[in-house]
């Protein structure tokens, strides 16, 4: 499958809830959540960011001493 096609593939399954952001993210092969937002909004697609997602980042720089 071309990347082409994997992209639009996995951007229908993200936008119809099939794929979670960080699923969307691995199966993409971005590092960060901040690749997988600027691929998205590339595309046109604002990224699925819930208040439980900032906290949960709070807690994990909390963990790391940040």
């Amino acid at each position: 499958m071309s990347r082409r096609a994997l992209e639009a593939l996995a951007i229908e399954e993200y936008k119809s809830g099939h794929l979670t952001s960080a699923e969307l993210r691995r199966l993409l092969g971005f590092r960060t959540r901040i690749a997988l937002d600027g691929f998205l909004k590339a595309h046109g697609i604002l990224l699925d960011y819930t208040l439980a997602d900032l906290e949960q980042e709070r807690q994990d720089l909390r963990r790391l001493g940040f």
